[in-house]
């Protein structure tokens, strides 16, 4: 895959930091684990990404090896971070919703189901935000009766701590999006019953940011202390894991996180509901988020790179490309979400002439992603304001892609100088979990200025804004 390609695959130390003590945060994302070990004030002190396949067996379908990505990815990941360090504390973050069946060795025996997979829900559920969609009730259902030899039925936090610490537990937090197999306390038995499973079959849950469970010496060999145990947390969800860290706290900002799938989330001073689009709490009381999640990310784009046949090299937009001379894309390449809540949707390019060559293609793709996020921003009406997007995940690393989205909002791009939003957030509960933080406002002094800031071109903008219209239209028109 292209997203995030210029890491390293290896783990980074300094010999300098050797034996710190550090807490670890896992990201099981829908292209790799990425992995950081994170002193007390937020230094990274090593990293790791661990890349896997995304499997689609048809265009309806949206799966991973969860043996491969949920269970080895994250030991091969845990162990290559945290070797030669003193780990107080581990939190897996992932997707939601997700789900895979365990046997009794604690081991993934069936595909790893991801959102959005048509053994969810319909696109009538998927309107709504994941907590009230079914999704998860939708790939219970179909596992049960597809893989009756299931011991144990887990998302992917579930998986990833089990690989850790041996058990299958899962914090409440990410068990609110199984609702209604979680009935806000615990697993529903007469739900449960109804899919022919028990209670008992769903992971252990803990409380908050409580430790769970405990990595042994055996599953960490390769840390220096291996006489202590590690406390583990219950894991949580990798959009909050990923806000906390990325200082998009003032109404007006707008968090865009460039993954896989790419999510956008205006940061409003009160509880708004707004068609189409989900709202969701912020991590500071007063502030709520709302927008969503969008396949115009890392899922196109990589297709996109690969069909041009660029690699970990993409080309840059030649110098003498004219701004009024690029082609537009509907990204579409497996349906949408936010705020189209469409499966049957495919992508299309429109406006294609001889004079356009892969670059003037991979503009458009570049501008599409800018296009879903000020369609966002458009249909928040007068409730969003915004002044600044701050722009996290794997898609910071190309500029070309950020300056793209600053030219396609016309607001000013800001991107986090930590790619590994979301395994630093983890990082940060980590340390409630080794009673290291008291409060999640403490992440404050974890929170970096930007790295670079992507204005708007001038020269751009107008063409731009033609080409914004242009997008709607087609969108509005299938």
């Amino acid at each position: 895959m292209w997203l995030g390609a210029t890491r390293a695959t290896q783990a980074s130390h300094l010999n300098s930091v050797r034996l710190k003590s550090v807490t670890v945060g896992l990201d099981i994302g829908t292209t790799a684990v990425k992995a950081v070990a994170a002193d007390e004030n937020g230094g990274i002190v090593a990293n790791y990404r661990r890349p896997h396949k995304l499997i689609t067996p048809s265009a309806e379908h949206f799966e991973h090896d969860a043996l491969d990505a949920w269970h080895r990815g994250v030991l091969e990941a845990w162990h290559e971070v945290a070797a030669g360090l003193e780990v107080q504390a581990v939190c897996v973050a992932a997707f939601v919703p997700s789900l895979a069946g365990l046997d009794s060795r604690n081991q993934p025996i069936t595909p790893g189901l991801l959102y959005g997979d048509v053994r969810g829900s319909s696109d009538e559920n998927l309107a709504r935000p994941p907590i009230e969609n079914g999704e998860f009730l939708g790939f219970l259902e179909w596992m049960a009766a597809a893989h009756p030899e299931v011991v144990t039925f887990c998302p992917a936090q579930a998986v990833g701590n089990a690989a850790l610490c041996g058990e299958a537990v899962l914090d409440t937090a990410t068990a609110m999006t199984s609702m209604p197999v979680f009935d806000g306390v615990g697993w529903d038995r007469n739900v449960c019953q109804k899919l022919g499973i028990a209670p008992e079959q769903l992971p252990r849950l803990g409380a908050g940011n409580d430790p769970v469970g405990e990595i042994t010496p055996a599953n960490s060999a390769v840390c220096h202390n291996r006489s202590a145990t590690i406390p583990l947390s219950g894991g949580t969800i990798d959009a909050l894991a990923e806000q906390i860290t990325a200082g998009a706290d003032q109404p007006g900002d707008v968090l865009v996180v460039l993954g896989a799938t790419l999510l956008t989330w205006m940061v409003l001073d009160s509880w708004i509901e707004i068609d189409n689009l989900w709202t969701i709490p912020h991590s500071e009381p007063e502030l709520s988020l709302v927008g969503g999640p969008s396949n115009a990310g890392g899922i196109f784009l990589n297709y996109l790179h690969q069909i041009l046949g660029h690699g970990t090299n993409p080309p840059q937009l030649p110098a003498s490309a004219a701004p009024g001379n690029i082609p537009v894309w509907l990204p579409y390449i497996r349906g949408e979400r936010t705020p189209l809540h469409k499966r049957s949707l495919r992508a299309s390019l429109h406006h294609l002439n001889l004079t356009h060559g892969p670059a003037e293609l991979l503009r458009a793709g570049y501008e599409t992603t800018g296009f879903v996020i000020r369609h966002h921003l458009e249909l928040a009406g007068e409730h969003c304001q915004p002044q600044r997007i701050v722009a996290t995940g794997g898609g910071t690393y190309n500029p070309a892609w950020l300056q793209a989205i600053a030219d396609a909002t016309n607001l000013p791009v800001e991107s986090s100088p930590i790619p590994e939003g979301a395994a630093l957030g983890a990082a940060f509960l980590a340390r409630i979990t080794a009673g290291l933080e008291a409060e999640l406002s403490d992440i404050r002094r974890w929170q970096q200025p930007a790295g670079r800031v992507f204005q708007p071109n001038s020269q751009w903008q107008q063409a731009c804004a033609d080409r914004y219209e242009t997008f709607k239209a087609l969108t509005y028109a299938n």
